[in-house]
């Protein structure tokens, strides 16, 4: 009994310690945005702001950097981004989970492998690719290589679900004459609603904090992203000192992606399990 309990402050001490490690940095970026020069450079680099704090740091940043135009474009890709990545994702873990056809399992095995390949090996052929479409500095190319590279972790991640569903229930559907898209969309969708919300939330949050392929696939400023706009907004901050409007960005750029955690939280430990026991 006592070294359960013992073991129970120790499991504790530690998730405690381990919350603080990451918290911590969070807690001092967003008093480090209510700053202004003279504090980064006169007091020490954790300590609390002085009064008043300096809300306008976040007002500057906005209006000053095209912030607002960053944060917009970042919103819409992935938003356009996550929904067709994860329809494509659906359709395709489907169709390998409930059909048997020849080379199913070479199929599911390809997109295995493609995870296993760094995303960057492949940023110079599709670089030419999308040049050839037309598609290089627009955000709908960009969206169009988002919701492709999301489709193999898709399919590992719903394969094993889509297994898990009844097959009486695809044999009731087709009694009541519904087709195969029918079936799909109506019945086995929305079944399957724990794992794609799971697999959105992850989505979402690698589109989100992308960098590399916004970087080479989109020169124009009016069109990046957050993580380039925030690595230029950085570039010119550093020769100005202004160190609290960039604290104020990382803040903004931060903020809907806690929320959408916070808010679906349970969805990604209850997703991430689904399927796995039948």
């Amino acid at each position: 009994m006592k070294q359960s309990k013992l073991q129970t402050w120790s499991m504790t001490a530690i998730l405690v310690f381990w919350s603080f490690c990451v918290m911590y940095p969070l807690f001092w970026t967003l008093i480090a945005s209510l700053k202004d020069n003279q504090q980064f450079m006169l007091n020490h680099p954790w300590a609390l702001p002085n009064f008043p704090l300096l809300w306008g740091n976040y007002t500057y940043v906005w209006e000053k950097y095209r912030f607002g135009q960053y944060f917009l474009n970042s919103i819409s890709v992935t938003a356009v981004s996550t929904f067709f990545g994860v329809l494509l994702s659906a359709t395709t873990a489907y169709v390998i989970a409930r059909f048997a056809f020849r080379g199913s399992n070479l199929l599911f095995l390809s997109y295995l492998a493609y995870k296993m390949i760094p995303a960057f090996l492949g940023i110079i052929p599709l670089f030419f690719l999308m040049n050839d479409l037309h598609l290089t500095n627009k955000l709908s190319g960009l969206m169009l290589i988002y919701a492709i590279t999301a489709v193999p972790f898709g399919v590992f991640m719903l394969v094993g679900f889509f297994k898990t569903l009844p097959k009486e229930l695809e044999e009731a559907a087709a009694i009541d004459g519904a087709n195969h898209y029918g079936t799909f969309f109506r019945i086995m969708l929305p079944l399957a609603k724990p794992g794609l919300v799971s697999l959105a939330i992850v989505t979402v949050l690698n589109i989100w904090n992308e960098y590399i392929m916004a970087l080479v696939f989109i020169n124009t400023p009016g069109k990046y992203t957050l993580p380039v706009g925030i690595a230029v907004m950085q570039a010119e901050m550093q020769y100005r000192t202004e160190w609290g409007p960039l604290f104020a960005a990382l803040t903004i750029a931060m903020v809907p992606v806690l929320l959408f955690y916070f808010i679906f939280q349970r969805q990604i430990t209850g997703g991430m399990t689904a399927g796995a026991v039948k």
